[in-house]
């Protein structure tokens, strides 16, 4: 009878923690972040889009929160990536500008990506969609903390039917996990393919948490949409491709709803950068703010973003503080209490943002605007400071995907006030030399941590990409 006893008593207490760890695991809210490509400001229907809708999206702030002052590191592909999973600017950590295939060169191992960071609370964890932090099977996403992986490894405008690249790209690989299972996919049916790979992720992962990070290759150009949205909106394609995506937001609402998951999962929506103003109706909008992909100006680098988190984040609110996609990973870790990594990072928490606390404020003292490995512009609170550089500026936008006429003009340093000039039109630095020495200060150090080619100073503070031979 003893034996029998001890034995039922140490059942128990396997059932009990059994049941603990579970709920531990459903206490932990799955997270799903919505990353498009070249995706404007102003395309989205909460920021002003016209000629589209996108009421998917725009439920996401109705439950949730609008970011009008959300930044990304730089405003070109990798660079944009490297910062949003490691919450570093992509100059601490090696990677600048947009990979292309072959290259010798990717994310390195050493680095503490966003998956990892949820892996360490054992969630399931999947990327579908545009990586483009290197091609070679060390810097695939199945060896840096992604469970699965569907998509590509680069833009989609790496491929031989580039406009104006003539013969210089190979076939476009469209990869599952490590193996390419085609080449040069049909891009009409990427953006449904993605949504369905999500849709099929959430369903065999409801049990458990789940981060699914879905990088929509569109619409960066080439831009494709498939038969159900082609031709459904006022904007010609770009408006049916970003209501496609819009859709597929829809797909993932819909399928976290059914599962009885919405109310405990954080969805966050944003671009990897401006739109491409050289390719005309072919690319997006930023008004009302300056220049577009490839600036440091407002239009470059500040991007749509909504959040939602019920029960957590109050419905309907808006944030005008400056928060950034290198603040993800550190916010994500304090949400789910796991470790941050042990090198240096830029990103800052900012739950307190989130949740619409009493008199929260931008975590960022600074925040810095690079433009490969100058050091461009500055950011303080409302007043951002540019220093002299030549920028892209589209003079004639192109017509039916072909890309338009560019000069290269340069500023001079010139003091701006987001909060009264968000176009960034009216230069003070004559009116306040007091904010922009101050400005400069801030400048100095982000030189000396990484570095500024503008003015020949070396980085003391930068971490090498990985490399192969």
């Amino acid at each position: 009878m003893c034996c029998l006893n001890g034995g039922i008593l140490v059942l128990a207490a396997i059932f009990s923690m059994t049941e603990l760890i579970a709920d531990e695991a459903n206490s932990l809210p799955n997270v799903v972040i919505v990353f498009t490509d070249d995706q404007g400001y102003a395309d989205v229907g909460v920021f002003g889009a016209d000629g589209f809708e996108t009421p998917h999206i725009d439920q996401i702030a109705r439950d949730g929160c609008q970011f009008t002052s959300f930044y990304v590191a730089q405003a070109v592909c990798s660079a944009s990536r490297a910062a949003l999973l490691t919450g570093c600017y992509p100059n601490r950590i090696g990677i600048r500008g947009a990979l292309g295939p072959g290259q010798k060169m990717g994310i390195n191992s050493s680095e503490t990506l966003l998956p990892e960071i949820f892996k360490q609370r054992g969630y399931a964890t999947a990327i579908y969609g545009k990586w483009h932090l290197g091609d070679a099977p060390e810097f695939l996403p199945t060896r840096h903390g992604f469970d699965e992986y569907f998509g590509l490894p680069y833009s989609n405008d790496m491929w031989p039917k580039h406009p104006t690249a003539g013969d210089r790209f190979p076939p476009l690989p469209l990869i599952e996990n490590e193996t390419v299972i085609e080449l040069n996919p049909d891009q009409t049916q990427l953006t449904k393919r993605y949504t369905e790979h999500a849709v099929d992720f959430i369903e065999r992962n409801q049990a458990k948490p789940f981060f699914l990070y879905l990088a929509h290759s569109m619409p960066h150009v080439p831009i494709f949409a498939s038969e159900d949205f082609t031709g459904t909106t006022k904007r010609g394609l770009y408006g049916d491709v970003i209501s496609e995506i819009d859709w597929s937001v829809g797909q993932i609402q819909d399928t976290l709803k059914r599962l009885n998951l919405d109310q405990n999962t954080i969805i966050i929506y944003t671009s990897d950068n401006g739109p491409w103003l050289s390719y005309g109706a072919h690319g997006g909008s930023a008004k009302p703010l300056r220049e577009g992909k490839g600036t440091a100006w407002e239009g470059g680098v500040r991007v749509p973003c909504v959040m939602s988190w019920p029960g957590h984040i109050p419905a309907g609110t808006v944030c005008n503080e400056l928060a950034a996609t290198i603040d993800i990973l550190p916010t994500m870790a304090n949400i789910i209490d796991a470790k941050l990594p042990r090198t240096k990072i830029d990103g800052k928490n900012i739950l307190s943002l989130m949740l619409s606390e009493d008199e929260a404020k931008s975590p960022h003292d600074a925040y810095y605007y690079f433009w490969q490995d100058e050091l461009h512009a500055v950011r303080s609170g409302p007043w951002k400071l540019h220093f002299p550089h030549t920028y892209r500026h589209v003079v004639e936008p192109g017509v039916d995907g072909q890309p338009g006429q560019q000069t290269y003009p340069k500023t001079e340093m010139a003091l701006y006030n987001l909060d009264q000039d968000i176009s960034e039109s009216q230069n003070l630095l004559e009116q306040y030399p007091e904010v922009a020495g101050r400005l400069q200060r801030y400048a100095l150090k982000a030189r000396t941590e990484l570095g500024d080619t503008l003015v020949k100073t070396e980085a003391t503070e930068r971490r090498e990409p990985g490399r192969i031979k």
